[in-house]
């Protein structure tokens, strides 16, 4: 396990292989009927349920039913942003042998689970099928690669690491919203300009929400060394760096609107910055989705930048497709597999959803400013993996830290925080 989490870090900075333990077993799905033949229905397991996600799932539906008439989409979405429900409903489903024939999962670490469970065909050869490899970004195959075979195919590429902002807001704080503060504690002062306006601060919405904030607050105070070394072992979660950086995040929690824990996912906060109620929302680039589809205004209405002090780095996460082992219409399900890394089913889902296409070969030109710009991004920035989407550790280690971030956010404890992430990261590090 230590092994498999220091490469982790590695490939978050480096573009390295993402190694892992263990492995799907051969099943009969490996042999199933060419995707070209398949029929009947096809059920697909997201937590795209609502919103632009579910507009985006729309989007991508469609290409699919075009591609393959004779088969049909079962939507099986549980709602809950970043799967903080999905992901329950679904382990009790693959625990009791009920998989679906496809679903959604972070790309990254959060898939080592599932892959040590042989829950996972190798897609491997189906990379090679559908020429994926030779289509997908280097740094993304080799993210996706656990001991030399590929268990998933990504729909996107999302950016963890997005503050997007009221433009009038920032104009009434004194402040402007073409010159975003460079670094943290800059930010801090322009936070508190804004709550000096009358306004909220900053909004944040229930847990996850929390833990992402507090993922982009850690990579701001430690840098990209210092943030992968976290999940690997290299930086001392019980160090002084550390410490300084989580009482900044509770100086930055306390600028959050105060019935954060009652907003169940990300929409209603991202809400609050559209409607002038807040100034800023650190959030990923699925808001840029919701903004486009409420009719607002890139510079006009609001704008973005990357989490001060994070100005250079792609906080990196991916939503990939499965086939799980037992699956009940695998031909089927690759079906639906190649739908998703097709060029045009990227285009259609991308567009919609905020995030940019993982196939290079996707046309990308009426994709929004904002998109345009994560795509130069990810190809020069550095890229490290989220903690809050799976992409930096397995679920059972994101669960706890979560549980501790949760707890913080109502006693503010520093110290209890501190020791409970270090405790976390020796449980899972051996």
């Amino acid at each position: 396990m230590r092994r498999r989490l220091s490469l982790i870090a590695a490939a978050a900075t480096l573009g390295l292989t993402l190694a892992g333990c263990g492995g799907a077993a051969e099943t009969p799905s490996n042999t199933a009927a060419p995707a070209s033949e398949a029929t009947g229905k096809v059920g697909v397991f997201t937590w795209w349920a609502d919103g632009s996600e579910k507009v985006g799932l729309d989007a991508l539906v469609k290409v699919f039913n075009t591609d393959y008439p004779g088969l049909t989409f079962d939507n099986l979405a549980v709602a809950g942003g970043a799967g903080s429900q999905a992901k329950s409903v679904l382990a009790a489903q693959l625990k009791a042998g009920n998989p679906p024939d496809s679903f959604q999962a972070h790309a990254g670490a959060e898939l080592q689970d599932y892959i040590d469970a042989e829950q996972l065909e190798d897609l491997t050869s189906f990379y090679t099928d559908n020429n994926l490899t030779d289509q997908f970004p280097k740094d993304l195959i080799d993210r996706l690669t656990v001991d030399g075979k590929i268990y998933s195919v990504p729909s996107n590429i999302h950016r963890s690491n997005v503050v997007w902002a009221n433009v009038e807001v920032l104009k009434d704080a004194g402040l402007d919203p073409t010159k975003p503060a460079e670094d943290l504690d800059a930010w801090i002062a322009d936070l508190e300009k804004i709550k000096a306006s009358g306004k909220t601060p900053l909004a944040v919405a229930g847990s996850w929400t929390q833990v992402q904030l507090f993922e982009n607050v850690l990579l701001s105070s430690l840098g990209v060394d210092g943030y992968n070394g976290l999940w690997d072992g290299a930086t001392d979660w019980k160090g002084a760096d550390v410490t300084k950086a989580i009482e900044s995040y509770k100086k930055v929690l306390s600028y959050t609107n105060t019935d954060r824990d009652s907003l169940s996912d990300w929409a209603p906060a991202t809400q609050l910055v559209q409607d002038g109620a807040a100034g800023y929302n650190l959030m990923g680039d699925w808001a840029e989705a919701k903004f486009a589809q409420d009719g607002d205004v890139a510079g006009t209405d609001y704008t973005y930048f990357p989490m001060p002090g994070t100005k250079g780095v792609f906080n990196f996460l991916a939503d990939s497709f499965t086939l799980p082992v037992g699956a009940p219409n695998p031909a089927g399900a690759k079906a639906w597999l190649t739908t998703i890394g097709s060029a045009e089913g990227q285009a259609a889902f991308n567009k919609a959803k905020g995030s940019i296409p993982a196939n290079t070969t996707a046309k990308t030109d009426d994709f929004s400013e904002y998109q345009k710009s994560a795509i130069k991004d990810f190809s020069q920035d550095k890229i490290v993996s989220s903690l809050a989407h799976g992409a930096a550790v397995p679920v059972a280690w994101l669960n706890d830290l979560s549980t501790a971030v949760s707890k913080f956010g109502g006693d503010n404890d520093v110290a209890a925080l501190q020791e409970s992430a270090a405790t976390t990261a020796e449980k899972f590090a051996k």
